[in-house]
């Protein structure tokens, strides 16, 4: 029977102390007890397919699923057609190479709201996401699964209802819920096991029981002012959210199978490890 995976967004420190290649993801992240990494190309698609074929071999090798984020700089609804057309090359490029590697889900930020109304904003972007969607389909990539993040910051595209909104442009697109930059764009909403309820209800009642199940994840605490997200922590802070014991109970409860990545700030697989410790502890019978 399927579970729930976890896994680090990137580079632990601890790897860096041990490690120095890319070859050694994979090895590392089982070494961890772990089965998920996502790949990171924040600032550009880097990776000549000789390499993500390297990591697509390692990832078999030690049981890894891999997944990617596509570059932080997409804007979905800027006012510039250039950037929009940009925007679904990154997703393209991303969706390439999170292929050679062997994996199928890229995680994609919508970008800021701009000058624009929100509600002008929300259905450019959309218009967008429909547009890649089309693009990956015509270039061979339709069967890579974009995941639209929940974003921390207020003036950021990305709260819980637009993502879900993206995801009935089709239904191979699943969410990517980010559960510290929801807590950070509600300043500290989410405090308690029925707030996380309420989070995975809307989602079943807007997008089905489904892709409810295998959602895609983030998972950090966050520290945040009034707009929103100011930056990633670790799971050692004490005063900022959210607290991901709850969560963890109810995927179990549920017997959803997410695929849940930390973004925790340098000991992203230390607290993936945590949160994997706390859901198999409720899944022992």
């Amino acid at each position: 029977m399927r579970k729930a995976i976890f896994g680090p967004a990137g580079n632990s420190d601890s790897f860096n102390l041990k490690y120095k290649s890319f070859k050694d993801i994979a090895k590392y992240v089982n070494e961890m007890g772990l089965d998920a990494f996502e790949y990171q190309f924040g600032r550009g698609v880097r990776m000549s397919e000789k390499n993500a074929s390297i990591i697509k071999e390692e990832c078999i090798k030690y049981n890894v699923t891999i997944s990617a984020h596509a570059p932080y700089y997409i804007s979905l609804a800027s006012d510039d057609e250039e950037k929009r057309n940009n925007s679904m090359r990154y997703i393209l490029e991303t969706a390439k190479a999170v292929k050679n590697m062997g994996g199928n889900r890229i995680v994609v930020h919508s970008g800021s709201v701009g000058k624009k109304s929100r509600e002008e904003a929300f259905l450019l972007a959309k218009e967008t996401l429909a547009k890649s969607i089309s693009y990956l389909d015509s270039s061979g990539y339709g069967d890579v699964v974009i995941c639209p993040e929940t974003m921390g910051k207020i003036n950021q595209l990305g709260s819980l209802d637009e993502v879900l909104d993206f995801c009935e442009l089709d239904e191979r697109i699943i969410p990517c819920i980010d559960f510290g930059h929801l807590n950070a764009r509600t300043h500290g909403s989410i405090k308690s096991k029925e707030d996380y309820a309420r989070i995975l209800d809307t989602m079943e009642n807007n997008i089905g029981i489904y892709r409810t199940k295998i959602f895609h994840s983030h998972f950090s605490k966050i520290e945040y002012t009034a707009g929103g997200e100011k930056r990633h922590l670790t799971f050692e802070d004490r005063e900022y959210g959210p607290n991901p014991e709850m969560l963890m109970e109810l995927i179990s409860e549920r017997n959803l199978t997410p695929v849940v990545i930390c973004e925790s700030s340098g000991t992203q697989a230390e607290d993936a490890l945590a949160m994997k410790i706390m859901y198999e502890n409720y899944n022992i019978i």
